[in-house]
């Protein structure tokens, strides 16, 4: 999540970014949607089709990061997996730095994929077992992946960067505690390329689409991918199943789901057992982008952010629930 401060509507910014890029020219008003949450992302036409500007401070990314991510995805397109494709810019770059009146920008522009979010569809068994069976191709692809020009950050340096940010946070002891825990615990779990690789890790249902005229997913924003164990995609995506399927449903969908993983890729069954320490790291890796986020505060907010404020802190409560305690 981005610093509170960059989560305004900054149209001129958009425009100055995506004028990197060819668009259509007929509409007055370039863009025609935006969300701001890890990154800015606006929505635009070019020859009658929608396509997506992202893009964030320098400050907030790694261009090794970025330039990895986009490696990944050229990597899954040639292997026909259904994901989202780049578009390059006016001079040939997939990736953009940019000097603007609001400081350095990175901007990359995409194509939109085919068919509706996971999440607007009916959810039935078929959506389900294409769902983990792309997470599985996913995961099998990556076991046989090798980096071209840079290399993305692993968990081990998402919690020593972690460790860095909250030594000097005086009020943060249990935080500090729950990231010294489970660097000490992963260093127990053995590693091999069919249990470890570079993961999506907001596989979640609003970032994989489900298309019925092809009955296959497509995946976007691999903004958050890293090196971890591939059970850490499972319990992310069936984390955030639980958000629209009923209780008495959800057991029979996560055997679907998993079914449908097995097709492309196994899932060994110690690994599976791990699942809570898994749901740890996503807790605390979530509190402390959080907490970054939001240390910031300016006087006579507006009401959104005030608002916007209260249910990130709630957010942060419950992902805390679990700190220092024993794994």
């Amino acid at each position: 999540m981005l610093k509170l401060k960059y989560l305004f509507n900054n149209v001129d910014l958009a425009e100055m970014l995506v004028r990197n890029w060819e668009l259509d020219e007929r509409s007055p008003d370039v863009f025609t949607t935006y969300r701001i949450s890890s990154n800015a992302t606006y929505s635009f036409q070019f020859n009658g089709k929608t396509q997506f500007l992202r893009f964030a401070p320098t400050s907030e990314k790694y261009r090794e990061n970025l330039l990895a991510e986009l490696d990944f995805i050229s990597y899954l397109r040639s292997k026909e997996y259904g994901v989202l494709e780049t578009v390059g810019s006016k001079s040939g770059n997939e990736l953009m730095e940019v000097q603007t009146p609001w400081g350095e920008y990175y901007a990359s522009v995409f194509k939109q994929v085919p068919g509706v979010p996971i999440s607007e569809t009916d959810l039935n068994d078929h959506i389900i077992f294409s769902y983990g069976k792309s997470l599985g191709k996913l995961h099998r692809l990556s076991s046989e992946y090798q980096p071209v020009r840079s290399k993305r950050q692993s968990f081990s340096d998402v919690l020593t960067s972690i460790e860095t940010f909250l030594i000097d946070l005086p009020h943060e002891t249990l935080a500090l505690k729950e990231t010294t825990l489970l660097q000490d615990y992963f260093q127990s779990i053995p590693k091999s390329k069919n249990n470890f690789g570079l993961i999506h890790y907001d596989f979640e249902y609003d970032n994989v689409f489900y298309d019925a005229k092809s009955q296959s997913c497509y995946a976007i924003d691999f903004d958050d991918a890293m090196y971890h164990w591939f059970v850490m995609d499972i319990e992310q995506t069936l984390d955030s199943l639980q958000d629209c399927i009923l209780p008495k449903l959800f057991q029979e969908k996560k055997e679907c789901f998993l079914d449908g993983y097995r097709t492309e890729f196994k899932i060994e069954d110690d690994m599976m057992e791990l699942l809570p320490a898994f749901r740890r790291f996503a807790d605390l890796y979530g509190y402390v982008r959080i907490l970054r986020s939001t240390e910031d505060q300016w006087n006579h907010e507006p009401d959104w952010l005030v608002g916007l404020r209260g249910r990130l802190m709630e957010a942060m409560k419950n992902k805390s629930r679990y700190f220092g305690m024993d794994l």
